[in-house]
């Protein structure tokens, strides 16, 4: 029962669509009617600038958090922590507050990965930095964080660093989560691909994208 308790807490906690009831609330801004049409950070911070922005990415990122660490909290739990924060991940991607039309699960995620593996997360916000400043996209960044993810899960547990030996259950989510990531950028992905991709005013755009106005 407490199990059950904590999976509805994770999915509900997920559900939560922050920047939409951010734009709603306090812009009296419809987020899906502008930029991209999506309730998640990037188009948060496009639309309604940086604070708004700022808010939307730490509150996407504690669902994920909250989620993992309340059954360590609480005990009980007949399922893996990182199981419960995949419910989280699912609640943000397919919000019931929003019509199951939510983000794109980058942020939800790291907030899972904060509350289960810290330094994991860490190495792949340096990633994610990095892959930022060279290509200016955050969808890029995202989707390269992902795949980065999935690799590291074969090659770090050889040689014990971050990652201290396999773990098929850890290594078995990380590729669910990269996998959902991957999918949600799939419009990204093929802009990207047409070189249309939207930028980010920062870094060096080494792919040369040139956002349609």
């Amino acid at each position: 029962m407490k199990t059950i308790l904590f999976i509805l807490i994770a999915y509900l906690l997920g559900s939560i669509p922050t920047g939409l009831w951010i734009g709603k609330r306090f812009f009296n801004v419809n987020l899906r009617e502008h930029g991209s049409g999506n309730t998640g950070t990037t188009n948060t911070f496009r639309i309604l600038g940086k604070k708004a922005g700022t808010i939307t990415l730490l509150v996407d990122m504690l669902k994920g958090t909250l989620a993992v660490l309340l059954p360590i909290w609480f005990g009980g739990s007949l399922l893996s922590p990182l199981i419960i924060g995949f419910f989280a991940i699912l609640g943000h991607t397919f919000p019931i507050f929003a019509h199951f039309r939510g983000g794109k699960a980058v942020a939800t995620s790291a907030g899972v990965l904060l509350g289960f593996a810290p330094l994991f997360l860490l190495y792949l916000a340096v990633i994610f930095v990095v892959t930022l400043y060279l290509f200016s996209m955050i969808s890029l960044s995202s989707v390269t964080c992902a795949l980065v993810a999935v690799l590291s899960l074969l090659i770090f547990p050889a040689f014990h660093f971050i990652l201290n030996e396999y773990d098929l259950l850890f290594s078995a989510l990380i590729f669910l989560i990269a996998t959902v990531i991957i999918l949600r950028h799939q419009d990204n992905i093929k802009r990207i691909l047409h070189r249309t991709e939207n930028l980010v005013p920062w870094g060096l755009n080494l792919s040369k994208q040139e956002p349609k106005k």
